[in-house]
């Protein structure tokens, strides 16, 4: 399987797995959940989507359990829009680089302001 293959199939299932977040699914333990990235394996039997969850650490783990419960219906709606030999796996799994990048730039901000530097 190509490279160029693999990433068009990986940015076809990551725009559908968002669509599919916000349109299809019913489940109130999910909250505000953005696909941020998808990795498919070479034999395209196995995709990991990235998702970044905004809440506090209930909301996110609620969230996260309401996407792990998903999964077979993810897989079953992406099988329906994507046509491919077999459909694969779906796993979600947190994205914190978002929270990450907040937490440096504010340690940036307050060393900047303990120096007396400009803002």
């Amino acid at each position: 399987m190509t490279r160029l293959r693999i990433k068009r199939i990986a940015e076809a299932i990551r725009s559908e797995v968002a669509d599919i977040l916000a349109r299809e699914m019913k489940d109130p333990r999910l909250g505000f959940a953005t696909v941020t990235g998808v990795e498919v394996s070479g034999d395209i039997r196995h995709v990991r989507v990235f998702v970044s969850v905004m809440g506090d650490d209930t909301q996110v783990a609620e969230t996260m359990e309401a996407l792990e419960g998903a999964q077979g219906f993810v897989r079953s709606e992406i099988g329906k829009r994507i046509r491919l030999r077999h459909t694969p796996e779906i796993s979600f799994r947190r994205d914190t680089s978002i929270q990450k990048g907040a937490r440096v730039f504010q340690l940036l901000q307050e060393i900047q302001k303990e120096e007396g530097g400009p803002e």
